[in-house]
């Protein structure tokens, strides 16, 4: 987590909501502590994690299985060059 004084949080304000947006969480402190937090909303944050997973999870059903000596074999090919 990044330290934000309150000088420096005025000016740039406008790129504050996209850092957040990304994941980002400043604090900003009053005397060495934390008075207030830039942090990305926690709900849409889980949604887009959710969302996430359930593409991973077509994509998983959408490709073919591949058997372990198949996998080792690629493997050891890999190797020789």
């Amino acid at each position: 987590m990044r330290e934000i004084h309150a000088s420096q949080a005025r000016i740039p304000l406008r790129r504050r909501p996209d850092e957040a947006e990304r994941g980002e969480t400043a604090a900003i402190p009053r005397r060495g502590r934390a008075v207030a937090r830039i942090a990305p909303d926690a709900h849409r944050r889980q949604e887009q994690i959710d969302s996430a997973i359930e593409t991973i999870k077509a994509l998983r059903r959408r490709a073919a299985t591949i058997a372990l000596d198949e996998v080792v074999s690629a493997r050891r090919e890999g190797r020789k060059s």
